[in-house]
């Protein structure tokens, strides 16, 4: 290798990222085709899945686009089978796809509950375990979860949330222990961001107060902004991170280093 930006080159690679249609799945889709990846975008909503595939490939890169709910687990694997039509099996999926309902504890049902851990939670490790033979097939694979403050911190309203993204941070574990062994070049690692602006923050947003005292909270002193997903999501989906596995880094400004 004469050039070491070739580490993070994705040319040729093909990505899955659940959750496309909006904020951070969306921008980590833009990345990632940035890259040379050709991008599947997953998501329930096709219009919206719609415009984000379109301003892939009017920037003249690769994208398409599967409607699903990876909260359904019977869906996965018509999932995989349509994503695979696309451009090939996947190298690398983004378990971007999430909700939090922000629930007090009291207010949670069972079916709330339940719609919270499968899609947080049971989804990524079934959809990956779908996808990991044929990437172990090629000696090459990235999984990428997205974890959450909220998997090391309690907040208010968040007892279901807490507990998918508390379960995220120790499923990435399990699966890079399970997947990663034997030189198998198959990584899987979480995403932790801070406070970003989202479809799951926005009402956070409408207060300038409430932002200006999470800012404080941070470190570097704002919130996140969606360019800042960039860099980690390329270093993690790319041979520059091959020796990386099992991993939660946080994306936060140095929240959880106070």
């Amino acid at each position: 290798m004469n050039n070491i930006f070739d580490l993070f080159s994705l040319a040729g690679k093909v990505a899955l990222v659940t959750g496309a249609s909006s904020g951070i799945g969306q921008a980590m889709a833009a990345s990632l085709a940035k890259a040379g990846a050709a991008v599947i975008h997953v998501a329930r909503r096709e219009a919206s899945l719609q415009n984000a595939v379109e301003r892939v490939q009017n920037r003249g890169e690769e994208a398409a686009y599967v409607v699903a709910d990876v909260g359904e687990q019977a869906a996965l694997t018509q999932l995989v089978h349509q994503a695979t039509e696309c451009f090939g099996a996947p190298d690398i999926l983004i378990n971007a796809a999430g909700i939090n309902l922000r629930e007090p504890w009291d207010e949670i049902t069972p079916e709330s509950w339940n719609r919270t851990i499968n899609l947080n939670l049971t989804a990524p490790f079934f959809l990956g375990r779908l996808l990991l033979p044929a990437m172990l097939e090629k000696g090459w694979g990235r999984v990428i979860n997205i974890a959450s403050l909220q998997s090391v911190r309690a907040f208010p309203n968040g007892t279901a949330y807490g507990a998918s993204k508390g379960g995220v941070m120790q499923l990435t574990r399990s699966m890079a222990q399970a997947w990663s062994g034997n030189q198998s070049g198959v990584t899987c690692n979480a995403i932790a961001p801070g406070f970003f602006r989202t479809g799951l923050t926005e009402k956070l947003y409408e207060d300038a107060r409430v932002i200006e005292s999470l800012a404080n909270q941070t470190i570097i002193g704002r919130t996140g902004e969606m360019s800042d997903m960039d860099g980690l999501t390329l270093f993690l989906a790319s041979r520059a991170s091959d020796y990386i596995t099992g991993q939660t880094i946080f994306l936060d400004g140095g929240w959880t280093a106070k």
